[in-house]
């Protein structure tokens, strides 16, 4: 069985791309070989900057001759339905044989394929993948009608067994495929013939090529890593800018150069996002202060001098950035210390956060009064979480994060603490945005929590108010990641939040501000229900409320902008906070939370306190993990069946009157005892909110459950013994609903 070699020689291919170009020419072309008969043992793929390889082991010498019938239509059915089935099959009427069946004389098609020779499938796959190719983006060059990612220069295709190698017969807009290749643009010497893989491989690295990135990223950071070490400095990790520069290069050569003393006062992450950004240079960090204080950088060429070329190259480039970044942070310094965060915060609102929702000045007050409404909520002092809030955005304006917007957050809190603000008001500044992702970092401190949980609020209220919700997998104002981001802050920190509550005061906020060519009075009745709402903490209590203050006010009649925005905010609260409850849903079965657990526990009172959902659906989860639990669902199942179907039958509810006097079985007898004694135990557990022992107490009635199922027959001939044993079924339903819906819960 021969082995296949193929290398595509080009000019730089952006670092960005190799990977997944690696993967797809390895995936386009065994699809290819497979799809025509060539099968396979093994294939690997590799990139470099300049060129990608596939190599495919073991393959078919030529594909298997193949034999096919395929059945047609009776012979007298009409001549273009006879033609059109010869056209599809590919043959003509003298290949195919009439052959008797139940349906009367039938034409069968007897397609035969010879087999092909390798050589002939893999020239027919590759030149398909070559002129196919899913490059983001491609080019033409020269006369040819060829697209490629940057011009092609060499085809190798080589097939190669025992008795020696053989070039594919190939030629793709005048490239001809052979069994030369060359090394390094510089230093790599002639071109050269290779004759299978592992000659190749050889031979490139002989020609200063590393075929493997993962091999180059390995010598990068071991080369890297002992510089560093050796001079008593440690470099600052980055696997993403590792992979970047690993596809920079195809002979990593380390260097490592000293940052000006300058530039030394600058904030580590300022030097290591303008380095990384700009130049590609790893981060060396000083471990006993905590200083960037010098560079890596990763040449592709060997020098006589030892890189000092290049380094000092390299130096004056860096100066130049450098001093750009240098002059941001002392013109933003001099900003935040005599004008105050505030200043940025005036001229955001020159900054249209969207055309609906107002400017990032807009934004920031209605996320400094949310902010200050949920600080008592989560342990944080108002005032501080209002200023956080005022300012926390502040940067967006500063030089420097408008050069480096990765940046933002982390210079507000640079600049907070520069403009002597509390601590917790400049961390707030930069933890703000967290969490940002599913293993992004969560927020503690009391300030920062509050301001976040607003901001996210905020933005998800916002969407909701002006109909941009997500639709499919379209997200394009990252809303799912708000909700999450919410999520993860409630149950990091074990917050209490009725998230109803502030979902409904930032809906009218948003509403007030869509409507702000409304009349004063509708304007003002809409603030009015937002303060309302602080007091009332239910929106229908606050609107009632306000509605008696307001009885003969315009603002109060049906068709006001006010009457009409207040009707549109329930249901525009509820459709978010179930929005959320699918967020929780997906991060809840993450945790190994069944869905219909969840959903039982949805159907509850205070489906809006995210901890109190999860403690909920943690307690009843450990309980139907159980065989009790199992069982006890069963059990419950059956009674509310039974008991649904003898209301339907008799057109009356049995919700009251079961009494132990008219028992008639001990099984019976010993259900109600149990009732009795897990609805004492069931009732303070749930107003105490302890879960746990409410389910444990709820599951401790399987057996007695069980038992009166086996021993009792509940529609007895007696009307009196049958209604007391339908209404005792109705006790079981009444207490076990009191700890979740476990009508919603499977099996």
């Amino acid at each position: 069985m021969p082995d296949l070699l193929i290398e595509l020689l080009s000019e730089e291919i952006p670092a960005r791309m190799q990977t997944r170009a690696a993967e797809d020419l390895k995936k386009l072309v065994t699809d290819g070989l497979v799809e025509s008969g060539l099968t396979y043992s093994g294939a690997a793929a590799f990139s470099t900057p300049r060129r990608l390889t596939l190599t495919v082991q073991g393959l078919l010498a030529a594909s298997p001759a193949t034999r096919e019938e395929r059945r047609g239509p009776k012979v007298d059915a009409p001549e273009k339905a006879i033609a059109g089935f010869l056209r599809g099959a590919g043959v003509t009427r003298e290949q195919c044989e009439e052959r008797e069946d139940k349906k009367g004389t039938v034409l069968y098609a007897i397609i035969e394929k010879p087999g092909r020779p390798a050589a002939e499938i893999v020239a027919e796959v590759l030149e398909k993948t070559i002129r196919n190719f899913p490059w983001p983006k491609s080019m033409r060059w020269g006369a040819g009608t060829l697209r490629w990612v940057r011009p092609l220069h060499r085809i190798l295709c080589l097939l190669s067994d025992e008795a020696g190698a053989e070039v594919v017969p190939l030629d793709i807009d005048g490239i001809t495929a052979g069994n030369v290749t060359e090394g390094h643009r510089f230093m790599g010497g002639a071109p050269f013939e290779v004759s299978s893989f592992e000659d190749y491989e050889t031979k490139l690295k002989r020609a200063k090529v590393v075929l493997s990135a993962e091999e180059r990223a390995e010598t990068i950071w071991h080369d890297a890593t002992n510089r560093a070490f050796a001079n008593g400095l440690e470099v600052v990790e980055d696997r993403g800018l590792l992979a970047e520069v690993a596809g920079l290069v195809e002979w990593p050569v380390v260097l490592m150069g000293r940052i000006g003393e300058d530039f030394l006062g600058l904030p580590p992450e300022v030097l290591q996002t303008s380095m990384k950004e700009h130049q590609k240079f790893f981060s060396v960090r000083n471990p006993a202060s905590g200083r960037i204080e010098s560079f890596v950088t990763v040449a592709n060429i060997e020098t006589t001098d030892d890189g000092a070329t290049i380094l000092a190259g390299n130096d004056k480039v860096l100066s130049a950035r450098l001093s750009d970044a240098k002059f941001f942070w002392e013109n933003d310094l001099r900003v935040a210390k005599q004008e105050g965060l505030e200043a940025w915060t005036e001229r955001l609102g020159n900054v249209t956060f969207h055309n609906r929702l107002g400017s990032q000045r807009d934004r920031i007050e209605r996320i400094a009064a949310l902010a200050r409404e949920i600080a008592s909520a989560v342990g944080a002092d108002p005032v501080q979480a209002e200023q956080a809030a005022r300012v926390a955005k502040a940067d967006l304006s500063s030089e420097m994060v408008y050069e480096f917007p990765e940046l933002q957050g982390l210079m507000g809190r640079y600049y907070a603490e520069a403009a002597g603000l509390p601590d917790a008001v400049a961390a707030a500044c930069e933890e703000h945005y967290s969490p940002l992702g599913p293993s992004d970092q969560v927020p503690e401190a009391p300030v920062s929590v509050a301001v976040a949980l607003a901001d996210k609020l905020d933005t998800l209220t916002g969407f909701w108010a002006i109909d941009e919700k997500p639709t499919g997998s379209k997200d394009p104002f990252a809303l799912r990641r708000a909700a999450l981001g919410v999520i993860r802050l409630v149950l990091a920190n074990k917050l209490r939040l009725p998230l109803d509550r502030y979902i409904d005061a930032q809906l009218l906020r948003h509403k007030r501000h869509v409507n702000h060519d409304a009349s004063e009075a509708d304007l003002e009745a809409i603030d009015a229900l937002v303060d309302e709402i602080a007091d009332h903490g239910v929106f229908g209590a606050a609107l009632h409320a306000l509605l008696d203050r307001l009885a003969d006010k315009d603002a109060a009649q049906e068709g006001s902008v006010f009457r009409t925005v207040a009707g549109l905010v329930p249901d525009l609260s509820t459709d978010l906070l179930a929005f959320f409850h699918d967020r929780l849903k997906v991060h809840l079965r993450e945790e190994g939370i069944r869905h219909d657990v969840i959903d039982a526990c949805l159907a509850m009172p205070g489906s809006d306190d995210i901890r109190l959902l999860v403690a909920r659906a943690e307690a009843l989860g450990d309980v139907v993990s159980t065989d009790d639990g199992v069982n006890l669902v069963q059990g419950f199942k059956r009674a509310n069946n039974i008991l649904a179907q003898a209301e339907e039958k008799d057109g009356v509810e049995y919700s009251f009157g079961a009494d132990p006097k008219f028992a008639e079985t001990d099984e019976e007898k010993a259900l109600f005892a149990a009732l009795d004694a897990a609805e004492a135990k069931i009732t303070p557990a749930m107003a105490d909110e302890d879960f746990a022992t409410a389910m444990a107490a709820m599951a401790g009635l399987r057996a007695p459950i069980d038992a009166f199922f086996e021993a009792v027959q509940v529609n007895a001939d007696n009307d009196v013994v049958r209604r007391n044993r339908l209404n005792l079924l109705s006790r079981i339903r009444k207490i076990c609903l009191q700890v979740a819906d476990l009508t919603r819960l499977e099996g």
